[in-house]
């Protein structure tokens, strides 16, 4: 009787070495990534785009996007070692060679622009290149071990999405889709340091200078509801900017409301000698939802606007 024990191993082993490319590309991020392209692309059609357009604009930003995240890991590959919520990733593992990786993150990045290129447009593939040109020379490279202003500065990078997605459908740019990138870039602090306050034992053992390891708890939450003040400032100007109804400014203010009320309540908590982790992170579980409410709600606005 013949064994297909062997086969199975076999097939384990390579299901197990895609599953370490693919968690190079840290999928989360991507899909967070694509849910404010989308909706752009709605607005920017003032309906949905034709399916294609869609298909090759998601697909060029996932892959643009999987590239830059796979070089971030290959640079950061020795600080991941020292904290424990990196010690996993491939690079640590010894799943994936960190040349193989590095070959992988380019090709990606090759394969996004000439999708870009040939099936959107010229402008949107240069987007995206330049989104990942920054996110690994600016913010991975220059700032992120230098600077406690790190994800200010280079959290840009994950606010071109919305660019590429505009520059999709339009063949171009305005004060709506830089009124989104602003809002995005705003987004980014808060959702960070709230992370980085749960994790700033590992980013202090990695000498890596986050906010949470150099400021005082006080500071830090008084600079997410500063961030996040402006945020929602941004996103409610978004309404005259883009004719937006009023579906997208009932869900913008409303989650808006929400959203700084848990960072003044953070900011509350932080004055005191008490620990503020669990609220962080109950803020940054939220800081998600938010965007993912924002973005929706823009693409439910369009969708109303058309029927009536």
């Amino acid at each position: 009787m013949v064994s297909l024990a062997p086969a199975v191993r076999v097939t384990g082993a390579r299901l197990g070495h895609a599953r370490a490319y693919v968690a190079l590309t840290k999928p989360r991020i991507i899909e967070l990534l694509l849910v404010t392209a989308l909706p752009t692309m709605m607005v920017a059609q003032h309906g949905l785009p034709p399916l294609g357009l869609i298909v090759a604009t998601l697909a060029g930003g996932a892959l643009a996007a999987g590239g830059a995240n796979a070089v971030n890991m290959y640079v950061d590959r020795d600080i991941d070692r020292l904290m424990r919520r990196t010690q996993n990733r491939p690079l640590v593992t010894g799943a994936v060679a960190p040349a193989a990786a590095l070959v992988f993150a380019c090709a990606l990045e090759a394969v996004a622009f000439v999708v870009l290129w040939g099936l959107v447009n010229l402008l949107s593939a240069l987007l995206a290149l330049g989104a990942t040109a920054f996110y690994v020379g600016v913010y991975t490279v220059w700032l992120k071990r230098r600077s406690s202003q790190n994800i200010v500065i280079g959290g840009a990078a994950g606010a071109v999405p919305v660019l590429v997605g505009w520059s999709a459908v339009t063949g171009s740019l305005s004060w709506a889709p830089v009124v989104l990138f602003a809002a995005i870039f705003l987004w980014t602090p808060p959702h960070f340091w709230a992370l980085a306050i749960r994790y700033r034992d590992d980013y202090e053992a990695a000498h890596v200078p986050m906010l949470p390891v150099v400021a005082s708890p006080a500071r830090i939450a008084g600079n997410i509801f500063g961030y996040t003040v402006a945020l929602v400032a941004v996103s409610l100007l978004f309404v005259p900017v883009a004719h937006m109804g009023v579906v997208y400014l009932a869900f913008a203010a409303t989650a808006g409301a929400a959203y700084l009320a848990q960072a003044a309540r953070l900011w509350v908590l932080a004055r005191r000698p008490l620990p503020i982790e669990r609220e962080a992170m109950r803020l940054f579980g939220y800081s998600i939802t938010y965007l993912t409410l924002l973005f929706g709600a823009m693409a439910l606005d369009v969708f109303v606007r058309r029927i009536h």
